[in-house]
């Protein structure tokens, strides 16, 4: 994985996240985006003993995500990464990445506006908009 595009712009990711509430990343598929990305700010400051939300817009992909997320930590799903769709979800106490669809992170909002908990929000594949992400920002 050292070899991934997105390696050459972590630490600016990470500096950037330090100093500003906001991150537009734009870069081409296979980059490591969904992937490297999360699992290197999970030791931040900004999201220390907090989880990360990473919203995936479809099931399969959240579920294969957090799949793949886990084997790169040698780690069973549920662990540091996890996941919760709709009618499934393996995570724990312990998961600092949790992998969700967009109908988990507005009902998450609908229960918790301040988001207690959660360090930093990502929206994975983010042209594949809908109302529900749309709604998702903008709460967010």
């Amino acid at each position: 994985m050292k070899n991934l595009a997105i390696n050459t712009v972590l630490e600016e990711i990470k500096t950037s996240l330090q100093n500003n509430q906001t991150l537009i990343l734009e870069a081409p598929p296979g980059a490591g985006k969904s992937t490297l990305v999360p699992l290197s700010l999970m030791k931040e400051s900004y999201v220390q003993n907090k989880r990360i939300l990473l919203l995936e817009p479809r099931r399969v992909a959240a579920r294969t995500l957090a799949k793949q997320m886990s084997k790169m930590l040698n780690e069973s799903i549920g662990q540091s990464v996890g996941y919760q769709i709709k009618n499934d979800s393996n995570y724990s106490k312990e998961t600092k990445i949790l992998i969700i669809t967009e109908g988990v992170l507005i009902k998450k909002l609908q229960n918790d506006q301040s988001l207690e908990g959660i360090g930093l929000v990502i929206f994975d594949e983010f042209h594949e908009r809908s109302i529900h992400s749309d709604l998702s920002l903008a709460l967010c």
